[in-house]
């Protein structure tokens, strides 16, 4: 036998990046202190023995018209949110990773697909982090009693891949992948080594015995996903709980998907039976809305397809400090200080010495400029004290020079407000000319953010 030769490297825990000695900043994604010293093991039966043989993953070369594409059959869930958001179901033989928050529901959720997925094919949990009567145990609460889910508490990766082979299952879930360690590498579980390698053999399991393959992962401090890097780019799907665990509503959204788009979100409300579907978030989202008081505007946003009508909220008092403050919750920072520049400027608003608080109600992140002129409505609003109809909604995408541009998907966003009760609107003007909507509301169009105002003030 040959004996094995180690080297000691140091590994970027962010990204991977490997030096031969210890290095304060990382050169690869500019970290401070997150190199970690491993020591990594050469042998000729590593990549030759049991693990080489049972996930090695290769194909003949074919032309393109003769392949065949009728295992590319998605499982339907049944979970309507979780469906859409990732393109209209599971696609078998894909890779996906599921990060969040602790506690936020990675594992609620993946219970609930399990057993919505049993009635396709067998499924194969694995938990790395509970034992089997507490698995047990909230599967019992959140009612998922079927016969084609099979539990394993695991860690070993190689235990894993046996016990694949033995049961054969459809679906794969990985709980987590921080938790699982390769026994052929030396380092704790969790660390950038460690990650890569499981996260590769199971990719292997997946394309080899097509399996779909599910990983939940933990997050950093900063809200990332932890371990390298690569482990993104080595799955076909990575999907992330947005809000955190203290909200009721969860937000699921798409940051890569390979196949389905990454701009769908899927809503959920945590309760005492689990993760339960949200099917109209805008009537969620507008139901505690204030109706009398200055500063509360409503938009329609878009996510993917989905328009969410949402209230923004602003709040504007003289400040008792040298530096007036900005605080913004749920939209870019950087638009507000835009807006408000704008508004002193065009509007000659005397907002220098006032704090400026803008909050998008619900906890939701608008990622899009078309909430632009709700929020400047807003802070007019709330400056001025006048209050906002309460049947109106406002979007467009507001300029520096004051100017009102045009938005995507108008018709969407009108239909979903009319649908809500809203009889009014102020959109941009451009918008005006090739207008799709046939309902029932009154719309104004503006050009400028002055006659925005103007139209607001007068309804």
């Amino acid at each position: 036998m040959k004996k094995q030769k180690s080297k000691i490297k140091f590994l970027c825990q962010q990204c991977g990046y490997e030096s031969a000695q210890w290095l304060g900043k990382c050169p690869g994604c500019n970290a401070w202190n997150s190199f970690a010293e491993e020591k990594f093991t050469s042998s000729s039966a590593v990549g030759s023995g049991h693990f080489g043989q049972l996930t090695g993953f290769s194909s003949g070369v074919l032309k393109l018209k003769d392949i065949s594409v009728k295992e590319f059959q998605r499982h339907i869930t049944g979970i309507k949110e979780f469906d859409n958001m990732i393109g209209g179901g599971v696609v078998p033989g894909s890779l996906i990773l599921l990060g969040g928050a602790p506690g936020i529901g990675k594992s609620t959720l993946m219970l609930h697909v399990s057993g919505a997925l049993s009635d396709t094919g067998t499924v194969l949990y694995i938990s790395g982090e509970e034992s089997l009567s507490q698995v047990k145990s909230r599967a019992e609460r959140l009612k998922v009693n079927k016969e084609n889910i099979f539990l394993a508490s695991e860690t070993n990766l190689q235990n894993i891949i046996d016990a694949v082979n033995k049961i054969e299952p459809k679906f794969l879930i990985i709980d987590s992948i921080q938790t699982t360690y390769h026994p052929e590498l030396s380092g704790a579980p969790g660390t950038v080594g460690q990650v890569r390698e499981t996260a590769a053999e199971l990719l292997r399991i997946a394309k080899s015995k097509n399996i779909t393959v599910f990983l939940l992962g933990h997050v950093t401090k900063e809200g990332d996903l932890a371990g390298p890097r690569v482990l993104e780019h080595i799955v076909d799907t990575v999907l992330y709980f947005e809000n955190e665990r203290q909200h009721i509503y969860r937000i699921l959204r798409a940051y890569k998907n390979r196949f389905g788009p990454t701009s769908e979100i899927g809503i959920f409300e945590m309760n005492s039976s689990g993760l339960a579907e949200v099917s109209n978030p805008s009537l969620i989202f507008l139901g505690e809305r204030t109706v009398n008081a200055p500063g509360n505007t409503v938009t329609a946003s878009m996510e993917g397809t989905r328009p969410l009508l949402l209230e923004v909220q602003a709040l504007a008092a003289r400040t008792s400090f040298g530096i007036p403050r900005r605080m913004v919750s749920g939209y870019d920072a950087n638009r507000i200080t835009i807006l408000i520049a704008v508004l002193e400027k065009r509007l000659d608003l005397p907002l220098e010495m006032q704090d400026i608080f803008v909050n998008i109600a619900g906890g939701v992140k608008i990622k899009e400029t078309a909430a632009d002129l709700a929020a400047a409505c807003a802070i007019v609003s709330a400056n001025s004290g006048f209050v906002c109809p309460k049947d109106m909604i406002v979007f467009g995408e507001v300029g520096l020079s004051g100017e009102i541009r045009s938005v995507a998907l108008v018709a969407e966003r009108l239909a979903e407000a009319e649908k809500l009760g809203f009889k009014k609107a102020i959109i941009p003007k451009g918008n005006m000319k090739n207008l799709s909507y046939k309902g029932k509301m009154d719309i104004s169009g503006a050009a400028i953010l002055d006659n925005a105002i103007k139209i607001l003030r007068n309804s």
